[in-house]
């Protein structure tokens, strides 16, 4: 599915692509909405127009921070968080793909939509850090994936050559972006979300395991980091 030696950076999703996306379908779709009622003594109705909220902010920079879901909602978000800490796990063969990309590539990068709080919370929980060479937050640029100016940004951080790249992220919509700033090499993940049935993606090929990129054989310039 890949020639390596087309490639030069990796850069990566977090949530619904290294990680399950079933913490965070689970915690801002069901948990969040229910402490947020029971701590403000609130009725039902409320709880769902929390959920609608929710879903309506999709896409901005405000719908990943969680200190404006805190301040918004006036309760702590990373405290509601560490109630469902342990729904955080990787999907499926992660590890794996990341420890052949430790071998295989000299430049592997985060780039999420996550902001610095939630990435403090789950990156001690997977270790993730451990086999990546930046990260780099929507929060750190003032932009979310979806919009050009976080790509632009992101090059300035990380000087990437577009049409050596492959991303890989479960949100059509940041995909769509990354093609538009140029970049070639684009993957989806067919179910994010362990618990929730596949996705389709129209315009872009989806994984099901990681292992379908795997090449036995590492690119001859590289080697180990």
């Amino acid at each position: 599915m890949i020639d390596w030696r087309e490639i030069d950076t990796v850069l990566l999703d977090m949530d619904g692509t290294l990680l399950d996306l079933h913490f965070d379908s689970h915690f801002w779709l069901e948990h969040l909405p229910r402490r947020y009622r029971e701590l403000h003594q609130l009725d039902e109705a409320s709880q769902n127009a929390l959920q609608k909220r929710i879903i309506g902010e999709q896409g901005t920079l405000d719908w990943y921070s969680l200190a404006y879901w805190s301040r918004e909602l006036n309760v702590d978000i990373v405290a509601l968080k560490r109630e469902v800490q342990h729904l955080i796990g990787l999907r499926s063969d992660a590890l794996d793909f990341l420890k052949w990309l430790k071998q295989a590539h000299p430049r592997v990068i985060l780039a999420t939509n996550a902001d610095r709080a939630s990435l403090s919370l789950k990156l001690p929980l997977t270790g993730l850090e451990n086999y990546l060479d930046a990260i780099i937050s929507s929060e750190d640029v003032g932009a979310a994936k979806e919009e050009q100016a976080f790509w632009f940004a992101l090059q300035e951080i990380e000087p990437f050559d577009p049409a050596r790249t492959l991303f890989i992220d479960d949100n059509s919509r940041v995909l769509e972006s990354a093609r538009e700033f140029g970049i070639r090499h684009l993957l989806g993940i067919k179910q994010p979300d362990s618990q929730r049935p596949e996705k389709e993606l129209q315009e872009f090929i989806a994984l099901d395991r990681f292992a379908q990129l795997l090449s036995q054989d590492l690119p001859e310039q590289q080697g180990e980091r």
